[in-house]
């Protein structure tokens, strides 16, 4: 199939080595090359007309980023940028070469973490100590058992459980505040009372993910915590940012 334009995965710096037989997004995969543009580079590949958002090319796409991350920082750019051809990119990156210059120096030695929280689904007898509507919904069930009232006693530990994970969670930023440099909060996942990314220190992996295995294993009646990482960090090539500690 005939290429169509130039697929964008990210920018680095100009010395950031890419390694050999990188392939990207397309079928066949499309051969990754780093494109020069001054002291930044931009890492590109052919691209190919009816590209779509695929499981299979969205991890390409992935994978071609956390292979550049651990060899150094990157600009992440989203699935499916695409430009029409090289003088283009390259008149984009040299339109905001200092900042995008500023931004890898700081995420220079840096990684993204990401924690999601889940309320456990199954400590009803926690719940029904702790929250006098659970109990007293559950003793009128009891007492007047039918579809409608199992229906609301449902949907009352539903509530409550996610409130229990939620005040829980609320305290997490803390726990990671000696380690974590910024966090942000991502999109809401579904199910999910906390969805945040953490940017530290590559060296610090391992302290964050001891904190938060102590804070998990504090709150096994409350929350499940998936913790994943390292990551590009996508979520700080933004000029919003947040304080890990705020």
């Amino acid at each position: 199939m005939t290429a169509s334009g130039v697929y964008v995965y990210g920018i680095v710096g100009s010395a950031h080595p890419l390694g050999s037989g990188v392939r990207g997004v397309g079928e066949p995969p499309a051969t990754v090359r780093l494109l020069p543009a001054g002291e930044l580079a931009v890492v590109v590949s052919a691209a190919h007309p009816g590209l779509r958002a695929r499981r299979r090319d969205l991890m390409a796409h992935q994978d071609v980023l956390l292979k550049l991350a651990q060899a150094g920082p990157v600009l992440p750019m989203r699935f499916g940028v695409v430009a029409p051809d090289e003088a283009t990119v390259l008149a984009d990156v040299a339109a905001r070469a200092d900042e995008h210059a500023a931004v890898l120096e700081r995420l220079d030695d840096r990684i993204e973490m990401n924690v999601k929280v889940t309320p456990v689904q199954d400590n009803l007898a926690a719940l029904i100590r702790e929250d006098p509507v659970v109990r007293r919904m559950r003793e009128e069930t009891r007492r007047h058992p039918g579809y409608e009232a199992n229906v609301r006693l449902g949907e009352a530990v539903a509530v409550g459980l996610r409130r229990r994970a939620g005040v829980a969670s609320a305290r997490l930023p803390a726990e990671f505040a000696e380690i974590a440099e910024e966090m942000r909060t991502g999109p809401d996942v579904d199910g999910c009372v906390l969805n945040a990314s953490f940017l530290l220190r590559r060296r610090d992996e391992g302290p964050f993910r001891a904190v938060a295995e102590r804070f998990a294993a504090d709150h096994l009646d409350r929350l499940e915590l998936r913790v994943t990482g390292p990551l590009p960090c996508y979520s700080f090539v933004g000029s919003e940012r947040v304080p890990a500690k705020a």
